[in-house]
């Protein structure tokens, strides 16, 4: 019995097209995906700036006895000084659907800090909650 000992393929010439080289180049293609990350990172980073949660943080205080046209909502929100906040106030009816959105801007007081508001939102019908969905910086 006989055993052949071949450490590589052999194969018919021309039948095949023409052979690589073993030794491929690779920092190329690691180069451009490390560039797209970070490209990646530094886009999220500058995204999450913009809109991502910040340092206002609403708290919702209350709201009066609604009419059919208008319901005041009370809350209160940490406002930096020198800054404003813009906050998305909504009512919504018995069902929970939306009847009125407004957007306030919220002016610091001197020294910044808490700030507590109150403001009517319109409505198409009766509400029954008000929330404030949200604060951002104000722009």
């Amino acid at each position: 019995m006989s055993e052949t000992h071949a450490t590589t393929p052999v194969f018919p010439a021309g039948r095949y097209g023409r052979r690589r080289e073993g030794s491929r180049r690779r920092w190329p293609s690691i180069v451009i995906t490390a560039l797209f990350a970070v490209g990646i990172v530094a886009l999220s980073l500058q995204f999450y700036n913009k809109f991502g949660e910040g340092d206002y943080d609403p708290q919702i205080i209350g709201w009066n006895d609604p009419t059919p046209t208008e319901m005041v909502i009370q809350f209160r929100v940490i406002v930096p000084e020198d800054g404003s906040a813009t906050c998305m106030l909504r009512a919504r009816d018995y069902d929970g659907f939306e009847v009125g959105r407004r957007e306030v801007t919220v002016p610091a007081k001197p020294g910044g800090g808490s700030v507590e508001v109150s403001e009517a939102v319109p409505t198409t019908a009766q509400a029954s909650v008000g929330d404030v969905m949200g604060c951002r910086a104000g722009g």
